[in-house]
């Protein structure tokens, strides 16, 4: 058996039938792996983003048609990691500011979230005042996860901490209703 698979083989190595096409191949092989997997990653983060933003919309619409209940910040960060099924580990990943904003004596809030850093020791929450009645809430929610392929075009080019976590950014503004 064997007697028959060398010269097949050597004459397979020898043949040049297919040289021709074989360079183009080769060359654009690369460049639509790499359409690929960017497609992959961007629709991961899309999907992240989408259940974040949803798991946020539906705290937020809990907190504003509370019955006079004073959310705590353990509560609303339940009720959007019970709302995103899809994002992993969101209880320890995700952090929150609520931030209390006057439309008389505006000043626009800090552009940087405050998100989980996994080189860091746990931080205490940065800012979660419940506000006072009748007042604009503006609430951040930070997720964090690791990309696909972070190596890859897309994920190379995210924001990441040292560990190669990226940040998902979404916030809502609402009004405390009085009790």
């Amino acid at each position: 058996m064997m007697r028959f698979a060398f010269p097949k083989i050597r004459s397979f190595l020898r043949d040049e039938n297919g040289s021709v096409v074989t360079i183009p191949f080769v060359i654009w092989l690369p460049v639509f792996l790499g359409l690929i997997v960017a497609g992959m990653e961007i629709g991961a983060l899309s999907i992240r983003h989408t259940q974040l933003e949803r798991g946020l919309d539906l705290a937020v619409r809990e907190v504003r048609l509370g019955t006079g209940e004073n959310m705590d910040h353990d509560t609303i960060k339940g009720m959007i990691c019970e709302n995103a099924p899809i994002l992993s580990e969101c209880e320890t990943m995700l952090r929150l500011e609520m931030i209390p904003l006057s439309l008389r004596d505006w000043t626009e809030p800090s552009r940087d979230a405050d998100c989980y850093d996994s080189a860091e020791p746990v931080r205490p929450l940065r800012q979660f005042d419940p506000g006072q009645p009748n007042e604009l809430m503006l609430l951040r929610a930070c997720f964090k996860y690791k990309p696909i392929t972070p190596a890859g075009a897309v994920g190379a080019a995210m924001p990441k901490d040292a560990e190669g976590y990226a940040a998902i950014v979404s916030f809502s503004a609402f009004v405390q209703e009085p009790y």
